[in-house]
């Protein structure tokens, strides 16, 4: 027991080592928390900007005054502030308000108002030729008058129709997912794509899981056997105990990436929901995290045993590599059922329900299964049952073939002596 602790020791403090571990187990996610977070601050400040109110010079109508030649004006409407138009009898008057600071700028209408239509705006030289002043207030006034006083039929005058549209167009995009399902990942959910293809993201990533977890620590034990370290090693341990000390060293660091990883995601879906513009219905399933734990330590230990197998009877690390494809073919064929099914909303047909319920197929394809939708719990139950009696199985086999005779073999690999060694037959 204890040099099975040493060489699990040792495989933990080596991969936690290499900077390609740290970039892609921690590093990823913390540079994705930090673009999300960077991205939420961002979004929430431009969002209190357009809340807020567009900043003005002032925030109130500012006083200005009139001299009316033409005697149009006898009524300011009640819709104007009182105090905001003043009425002075001729320009001096109005020269000398403007001067002392009472009034920011004041209208000449002209006698021939009515025939030329043009009214004067008098302004301080020190304010901008291009500000018009307050137009509105002066228009509705003139119009107010014009029309004797009466402010009812100046309305109307000033909005001569209220129109009321028909919509004759065909009907409006997001209308037709008006039926969608976006409470969960999948293809129901047709106006998010990050929820439509969530289902294919987990797919791929837990087939990246796998695929670096076993070729590394194929790669381990071929390094290994080709220095010849493996023949000192042969001299103080059993095969057994080295077996045993590499997959539970490289299975807890890949138990380490998976936590950080699926954590990660789950906690980005959980809290950023607005930011990423998720439906207030979507929830992201609790369950699959447990779930998610299950299978990922089931499937690393079937194929991480599997190609410790292929490790040990290959003298190269390119004869092992050769090898890697026919074992690692099932879970080829489950991350292709995976990324295609839920775009497909094919999800739980019987191609992909036959995966998840096959043991070297069911760590991808059931986890695919279960991000898109409820899975029963009597599959669940039974493909994990099938994979721990097939992780057992193969260990068994495996253990067998790590003797000294194959560890130290220098006989080219070929597929039948694998699986031969495998079945117990050599």
């Amino acid at each position: 027991m204890n040099k099975t602790m040493l060489v699990l020791r040792h495989e933990l403090v080596t991969t936690l080592r290499r900077r390609s571990y740290l970039l892609l187990a921690f590093g990823i996610p913390l540079l994705a928390i930090l673009i999300f977070g960077g991205f939420s601050i961002l979004k929430n400040d431009s969002a209190g900007d357009q809340d807020a109110p567009p900043e003005t010079e002032t925030s109130e109508l500012e006083v200005e005054g009139y001299v009316d030649q033409s005697g149009l004006i006898s009524v300011i409407p009640e819709s104007v502030t009182p105090g905001h138009l003043v009425a002075y009898a001729g320009e001096e008057q109005a020269q000398q308000a403007l001067a002392s600071g009472e009034i920011a700028a004041y209208y000449v209408i002209p006698e021939n108002y009515i025939e030329v239509n043009e009214v004067f705006y008098v302004y301080p030289d020190s304010r901008s030729l291009t500000d018009d002043g307050q137009p509105m207030t002066m228009l509705w006034t003139l119009l107010v008058n014009l029309l004797g006083g009466d402010a009812e039929l100046a309305g109307r005058v000033w909005n001569p129709m209220d129109l009321e549209v028909t919509n004759l167009a065909p009907e409006p995009e997001h209308d037709r997912f008006s039926g969608e399902d976006c409470s969960r990942p999948g293809s129901a959910c047709q106006s998010n794509i990050l929820i439509r293809l969530l289902p294919m993201a987990m797919t791929v990533l837990f087939f990246t899981f796998f695929m670096t977890g076993s070729t590394h620590l194929l790669g381990n034990i071929s390094t290994e056997k080709e220095n010849r370290t493996i023949e000192i090693l042969m001299v103080s341990i059993s095969p057994q105990q080295m077996l045993a000390g590499k997959i539970i060293g490289l299975g807890i660091t890949g138990l380490l990436q998976f936590v950080v990883w699926i954590g990660t995601i789950f906690a980005l879906i959980s809290l950023g929901g607005q930011t990423l513009n998720l439906p207030q219905e979507f929830t992201f399933p609790a369950s699959l995290l447990v779930w998610g734990l299950v299978f990922f330590l089931l499937g690393y230990a079937v194929y991480a045993t599997l190609m410790a197998g292929v490790g040990a009877v290959a003298p190269r690390l390119k004869e092992a590599n050769q090898a890697t494809f026919v074992v690692l073919s099932p879970l080829f064929l489950s991350y292709l059922v995976g990324v295609i099914a839920p775009t497909t909303g094919a999800s739980h047909a019987a191609l992909p329900t036959a995966l998840s319920l096959f043991p070297l197929t069911a760590p991808v394809a059931m986890m695919m299964r279960l991000t898109t939708t409820g899975v029963p719990l009597w599959q669940l139950l039974l493909s994990a049952g099938l994979m721990l009696i097939t992780a057992y199985l193969i260990l068994r086999a495996v253990a067998a073939m790590f003797r000294a005779q194959n560890l130290l073999s220098g006989q080219s690999f070929s597929l039948g002596r694998f699986f031969g060694a495998l079945l117990g037959r050599t």
